[in-house]
């Protein structure tokens, strides 16, 4: 008799219902969105686009506040997927939300993935090079092994 192992991201379905994807505005991360947005059209799915806001220590940064600025990384962001939008509509349409979560990119990608119930995640690639050696988010989300997860280059 073969024993059924409960891998936790099945949901019963014939293919995933939503798509997360990270973006920061980093070009790894909009193509990164851009080929969730291509999954998510193909198998009818909801994409969901998560900027994490970084959440620094009290007096870590100079100059602007850190709210005011990771604020405005996430509006320039709204404002190119927007625009992407409607350069695609009627070419073909996929439904997306923009979520913004507080914390450190790893945790906070965690975190959209369970509220939001991810069947996959998709991020970009660290475009920083110390990630090749200590380990990017990417690589700690597939270790995590909680879901499919797709690290576009």
């Amino acid at each position: 008799m073969t024993e059924h192992v409960n891998t936790g991201f099945e949901r019963g379905t014939d293919g995933p219902k939503v798509i997360l994807a990270g973006v920061d505005g980093s070009q790894s991360s909009l193509r990164a969105a851009a080929y969730a947005a291509g999954l998510a059209r193909r198998q009818n799915a909801l994409l969901a686009l998560v900027y994490v806001q970084p959440v620094l220590a009290a007096g870590a940064s100079l100059g602007a506040p850190v709210g005011d600025t990771t604020g405005e990384i996430a509006e320039g962001i709204v404002r190119e997927i927007r625009e992407a939008a409607e350069r695609l509509k009627g070419i073909f349409e996929v439904r997306w939300q923009f979520h913004t979560f507080r914390g450190d990119p790893y945790a906070g990608l965690v975190s959209a993935a369970e509220e939001l119930r991810a069947d996959a995640v998709v991020v970009g690639a660290s475009e920083q090079a110390g990630h090749r050696i200590v380990g990017s988010v990417a690589v700690r989300l597939v270790k995590a092994g909680r879901w499919p997860v797709t690290v576009v280059p």
